[in-house]
């Protein structure tokens, strides 16, 4: 149509105003967080070159905050890592940077801001799991009784901690339009998921970095704590991280791992997303990759050498 010259719009032209809604933006976050009367804190941030460079100063302006800002420069080329904190490698600068400014906090985000993972003042990343159980407890402080989604891979002590809270522990398979859907169905306050994505119903039931980040500095700001000794509370099990194997089967291979595992007492089953194998203090997960011939595996158990004895014990099965 337009190639034939019809017109887009044929009538009385409109306007164009600019607006800058970065600070409209900033405001409402921090309406949703109390952040009044924290103490002063240094806190790195890694933009890794997106959004959070634009970003962070506006929100954390009028804050007692000294900022250590690392790669704020928007640049879609990412010239100093990837903008995707899951890795451990692209978590090194933020973790150097805290360590040698003696931060009290460090703050990665992805190229969207979208997601948000934390390193603590010793410079350890800490589990996203960990972060939803923090997070979980404030909103429940706020709404008690409220529903709380939690994917099949975080951490048990997430819905442990949901339930001792007084909240209501949703489970959801894996990825953001499950646990948006499953949100709207409930009416959940909060969602967490193992990958740093977080979800709020009061930000229109969407991920957020920055509001994930504002809790956690709320947390960290209103309490004489190092944030380690902070979150110690909500880290209860070990666990392996996500494990690829590649397999030419998705279908047989986690059929190998069910019929190992059918016959054992005290272990159940669940195929909500994949293979879910749970033990009284233990639990694994194996699920297909939607784009790869990928098995991804995920372990938790009480003790280190519990998770490793399983994982190993899984992956033969797995890799044959």
């Amino acid at each position: 149509m337009v190639e034939s010259g019809v017109p887009a719009y044929d009538g009385t032209p409109g306007t164009i105003t600019d607006r800058d809604l970065l600070p409209g933006y900033a405001d409402y976050l921090k309406k949703l967080v109390d952040l009044s009367g924290i103490r002063p804190l240094t806190v790195a941030v890694d933009a890794g070159n997106g959004m959070a460079g634009h970003t962070v100063p506006t929100v954390f302006e009028g804050l007692p905050i000294t900022l250590i800002p690392l790669f704020f420069e928007l640049d879609g080329t990412f010239p100093n890592h990837e903008a995707n904190p899951i890795n451990p490698e692209n978590m090194r600068d933020l973790q150097r940077a805290v360590r040698e400014h003696h931060a009290d906090i460090g703050l990665a985000f992805d190229g969207d801001a979208d997601r948000c993972f934390v390193v603590d003042e010793r410079g350890e990343v800490v589990s996203p799991s960990v972060l939803a159980a923090l997070i979980a407890t404030r909103e429940l402080a706020h709404e008690p009784g409220a529903a709380i989604i939690h994917n099949l891979i975080t951490s048990r002590a997430v819905p442990e901690i949901i339930s001792s809270h007084g909240g209501v522990p949703v489970r959801t398979r894996v990825g953001h339009s499950f646990i948006k859907a499953k949100m709207a169905e409930t009416n959940a306050v909060f969602g967490g998921e193992h990958s740093g994505h977080f979800y709020f119903r009061d930000f229109w039931f969407a991920d957020s970095g920055m509001l994930a980040a504002l809790h956690t500095l709320a947390a960290l700001g209103h309490d004489d704590r190092p944030l380690s000794a902070i979150l110690s509370e909500f880290s209860r099990y070990v666990d392996s991280g996500e494990i690829n194997s590649e397999v030419t089967d998705q279908a047989a291979t986690t059929a190998k791992v069910k019929h190992a595992y059918s016959e054992r007492t005290g272990v159940t089953l669940d195929e909500l997303d994949g293979l879910t194998v749970s033990g009284d203090d233990w639990w694994f997960n194996i699920r297909p990759s939607n784009t790869e011939p990928l098995l991804r595996l995920n372990v938790e158990a009480a003790t280190p050498e519990q998770m490793a004895a399983i994982r190993d014990e899984v992956l033969a099965l797995v890799r044959g």
